[in-house]
């Protein structure tokens, strides 16, 4: 068997030889390759996976004219990698290289994904564990296909996985989802999350809600429904506040006093519920214009070893 290794980098100069040192002795039993896809980076990156990539010539590169972002870098490091099992995994040694052989190991036994599932997570903070959490209870309970919690892009897809993605034409892939929706057999692998060998994530909490809004309109098209029934429902308040102020003015035997807060209360409730509806949708047309446009993915700056 062949395996490909798909590691996406952005600025992760003081990662990569602790990275390999770990990495290589891991795979080097089999006919293997290393891929990484160089998302944009402007430190010394790119300098040092090519020193790595002239003494090893399974040490491939593929480096972006800009930051595409993750998902669209593995998407590329996916359309070209040649193995019949390919594994995905981030360059901060989050992801140990010592649970690969187990994860080979279930995907010989007939696993088609091997999920790479956080067991301890003990170095990330309070909140991000519990954003995390909600983020994928939030998601489940709103799409029709489950996706593991506590998983991220660590894991060992088959060949028939990669030919099922690479064949998507989507420009904002989630691909925890998709890779998920396929439904090929899954099996999981459980390791302790370490700290980042060096530097800081780069998943600020704009770009952490940029990524569940992308799951969120992927996978369903439930906020919509929801965004129909909350109109159902304040439209279903004001009539009921139609008829009060029709039977308050003319039936009941009480003065009719007419007040600022009960206007105040229904305009901001209404304008909060059309906001938020208009949000919604929103967020679903900007999908369809950004596939519409239909731009390439990536552009492709340089190849070392491809």
């Amino acid at each position: 068997m062949k395996l490909s290794i798909v590691i996406p980098v952005f600025n992760e100069e003081n990662n990569i030889f602790p990275l390999l040192e770990k990495l290589v002795p891991m795979v080097s039993k089999y006919d293997y390759e290393i891929i990484f896809v160089n998302d944009g980076s402007r430190d010394q990156t790119v300098n040092v996976i090519k020193t790595s990539a002239k003494n090893n010539k399974r040490i491939k590169l593929l480096s972006f004219n800009r930051n595409f972002g993750h998902q669209i870098a593995l998407v590329a490091g996916y359309e070209i990698a040649s193995g019949d099992a390919i594994i995905s995994m981030d360059a901060d040694l989050q992801d140990p290289p010592s649970v690969i052989p187990e994860m080979i190991k279930k995907w010989e036994n007939g696993a088609k994904i091997v999920y790479g599932k956080r067991q301890k997570r003990d170095v990330d903070s309070i909140f991000k564990k519990q954003t995390a959490g909600l983020f994928y209870r939030f998601i489940n309970s709103l799409s029709d296909s489950n996706i593991p919690e506590n998983v991220g892009d660590f894991r060992l897809i088959d060949r028939a996985v990669v030919g099922f993605l690479t064949s998507l034409s989507e420009h904002a892939p989630f691909l925890r989802g998709l890779v998920a929706w396929s439904g090929f057999p899954e099996d999981f692998v459980y390791f302790e999350r370490a700290k980042r060998n060096s530097g800081k994530t780069h998943y600020s909490i704009s770009k952490m809600l940029n990524f569940a809004l992308d799951g969120i309109t992927s996978f369903s098209v439930k906020p919509l429904r929801i965004a129909t029934y909350m109109g159902f429902l304040t439209a279903s308040f004001g009539f009921l506040g139609i008829l009060y102020a029709i039977i308050g003015k003319f039936l009941l035997p009480i003065p009719w006093v007419t007040g600022w807060t009960g206007l105040f209360v229904g305009v901001m409730f209404i304008g909060g519920v059309q906001l938020i509806t208009i949000g919604i949708i929103g967020e679903y047309i900007s999908k369809i214009y950004i596939e519409v446009l239909n731009r390439p993915h990536y552009l492709i700056k340089e190849k070392i070893n491809i």
